[in-house]
């Protein structure tokens, strides 16, 4: 699997070039730095350690930022991060610590990572949760780069997906110096198909900044909604659309004048959603072209990118998505910063952990499917003291973030004082 994979990346380099370029035109990548996705820059690499980190989106991204910044402490170490994403990649060029350098990731070609690590040369590899590319992590292993994975999480059917190719996972897992579990349960996950060093540190996302928010955006969009009751679906996936417009369609019986906000995970939904609502027969408005909310407004679609801090400062009551239509679910620590009452569906395999200590400690409220979640809408929209006490208690989420964020930087800074002690033979 891995010479097919390996051999498949090596003659696709024009394929992959077209695609990068496909992706540009549809605003989907930086046209003006389409060449770090090929290992290339025109910047310098700072003198001294540099530590290499890499995010998939802006979500991971933001998690790092404590993590970077506690290891900028050292003032021999130099930072780059890299993500995937245009969003990130805004959201990082405003938040970045000196010393901290941001580029996109090379797409996973042997030729284009190898040109990468031959201009960055990384003293330590940090990839966050379950980025586990194989020629990128072979060509760290090459190098005797050391590579950990931070806040590492691997679900249960990734794992049965893994050993149906046990050889190839002991592969990928051999070249990892260390991972770093948010629970027991993904320890166990990740030394079950191969990783040798394996350590409990918890879940850094718990010490993440808060999503950054448009104090100007956040105070229009409150005007406009004025004294209207409004909740907000947030990252949903398709069939979590619909379910939202049948919530709409019910309380609107008893509340007339209900404003439902959706922000779809993937904002190029957005024409899509605006027709299916249409078709419910719910007037609809999207932020992408510009129109206003109104008295006639019944569904709001935020169809943009680098919004959702912006959609949480002005909406009460969250749903979290892709936990109802779809597996898995979103974070639901970023609602907690903004004073939300939080929702989520029954899937959320991805934040497992986190959802169950957020309902056990009644942070949050899992909803078991649509009419669940229309009812507990319903009710917190019209019980506002049930709404505050839920929101207020979202905020002890946060208590642990500051020991795994300590667990996990004093992991790393062990590894840069004593490397040897902990990479794996080639």
């Amino acid at each position: 699997m891995i010479s097919l994979y390996r051999f498949a990346t090596f003659i696709a380099a024009w394929p992959l070039r077209v695609l990068l370029c496909a992706r540009a035109l549809r605003g989907k990548e930086d046209y003006s730095r389409l060449g770090e996705r090929r290992g290339l820059t025109s910047k310098i690499r700072p003198t001294g350690q540099l530590i290499w980190c890499h995010a998939a989106s802006v979500g991971e991204a933001l998690a790092l930022l404590p993590l970077i910044e506690r290891l900028l402490e050292n003032p021999k170490l130099s930072i780059l991060i890299t993500t995937g994403t245009n969003t990130s990649a805004r959201v990082l060029a405003e938040r970045l610590p000196d010393r901290a350098t941001h580029q996109f990731a090379p797409w996973d070609r042997r030729a284009w990572v190898g040109s990468f690590l031959s201009l960055w040369q990384p003293n330590v590899a940090i990839r966050m949760e379950s980025e586990l590319w194989p020629n990128t992590l072979f060509a760290l292993r090459d190098q005797e780069i050391p590579t950990v994975i931070v806040n590492a999480r691997l679900s249960e059917s990734t794992v049965r997906g893994w050993r149906r190719f046990p050889v190839t996972a002991q592969r990928i897992m051999a070249s990892l110096t260390l991972v770093l579990a948010q629970t027991e349960e993904h320890a166990a996950r990740y030394k079950a198909i191969g990783a040798r060093s394996v350590r409990v540190t918890g879940n850094i996302k718990l010490a993440a900044p808060a999503l950054p928010v448009s104090l100007p955006d956040a105070d229009y969009l409150r005007a406009m909604i004025d004294k209207r009751p409004v909740w907000l679906a947030a990252s949903t996936h398709p069939g979590e659309e619909g379910i939202a417009f049948a919530t709409h369609k019910e309380i609107a019986n008893q509340t007339p004048d209900l404003l439902t906000i959706i922000a779809p995970r993937h904002p190029s939904r957005g024409k899509k959603i605006a027709g299916l609502g249409k078709a419910s027969g719910l007037e609809t408005a999207t932020r992408s072209l510009g129109q206003p909310i109104n008295s006639s407004t019944d569904i709001y679609i935020v169809d943009t990118i680098g919004e959702l801090g912006t959609m949480f400062s002005v909406c009460p009551i969250v749903f979290v998505g892709k936990s109802l239509a779809s597996t898995g679910g979103q974070n639901p620590v970023e609602p907690s910063h903004f004073n939300c009452a939080i929702l989520f569906g029954p899937d959320m395999e991805n934040f497992q952990n986190i959802a169950d200590k957020m309902t056990a400690h009644k942070m949050a409220l899992q909803v078991c499917g649509p009419k669940g979640l229309t009812r507990t809408v319903a009710t917190l929209l019209e019980d506002k003291t049930a709404r505050e006490t839920l929101a207020s208690a979202a905020n002890g989420i946060f208590s642990d973030g500051e020991e795994s964020l300590t667990l996990t930087t004093g992991a790393i800074i062990d590894l840069i004082t004593n490397p040897s002690r902990l990479t794996p033979p080639p």
